[in-house]
């Protein structure tokens, strides 16, 4: 029994070290299935996406900004990779992205929302050809699967590095673009990272989304 054990355990690490092995080849290498969106205006430095529904598997992890990213696809992958019931594979799709938790933060005001230092919920978007009922439940409880409704999204695209001061430049670029068109967003950012670490800091694809009120692209 214990030698059937130990085969079984090393079969599941070949198959999680084939699929980050998939995840670390460079992007123009592959073809990562992301969630289905169309452009809806292209604006100076940015664009209008619009989003379709979508599943995600998502995991809330403390901060700071710079290790939430790095905890939360630990967590996330070891559920793609077979911690779920059944231990079924789950193929890797991109963007991974990584937003500040919203909290509550005063009884007396108990319908506002702010971001606050309750941590941040890293997501990975789940293939299309799964629902709810279909997806294999996750085993570790900070796991959490739901759909996102979609909708209307400001997003910038820029390459190099993942430090906060590329994403709070690129961020303060979005925000004036989005000012200047007279839109209205809701909600905090969401960073998104298309690619692992081991892609050089050049090819990398990062994007940052805000969310349009609705109506607000008309």
């Amino acid at each position: 029994m214990s030698n059937t054990r130990t085969l079984t355990r090393m079969k599941h690490l070949v198959a999680a070290a084939a699929s980050i092995a998939l995840l670390l080849t460079p992007p123009m290498a592959r073809a990562i299935e992301e969630p289905a969106f169309t452009v809806v205006r292209a604006l100076d430095g940015f664009e209008i996406r619009e989003y379709a529904p979508y599943l995600v598997a998502e995991a809330l992890v403390p901060g700071p900004s710079e290790e939430a990213g790095n905890q939360g696809f630990r967590i996330l992958a070891s559920y793609i990779f077979g911690k779920n019931q059944g231990e079924r594979r789950i193929t890797m799709t991109a963007p991974v992205t990584q937003t500040p938790a919203p909290a509550k933060i005063a009884m007396t005001a108990p319908v506002a929302q702010s971001a606050t230092d309750a941590g941040y919920i890293v997501q990975f978007a789940m293939p299309a050809e799964y629902t709810l009922d279909t997806l294999p439940l996750p085993l570790d409880p900070q796991i959490k699967l739901r759909e996102v409704s979609g909708g209307q999204f400001a997003v910038i695209r820029y390459s190099g590095t993942w430090s906060a001061r590329n994403y709070q430049e690129h961020l303060a670029k979005l925000e004036r673009g989005i000012a200047d068109a007279g839109l209205k967003t809701t909600g905090a950012p969401i960073y998104s990272r298309y690619d692992a670490p081991f892609v050089p800091w050049f090819m990398r694809r990062n994007e940052i989304w805000l969310k349009l009120n609705s109506g607000s692209s008309e």
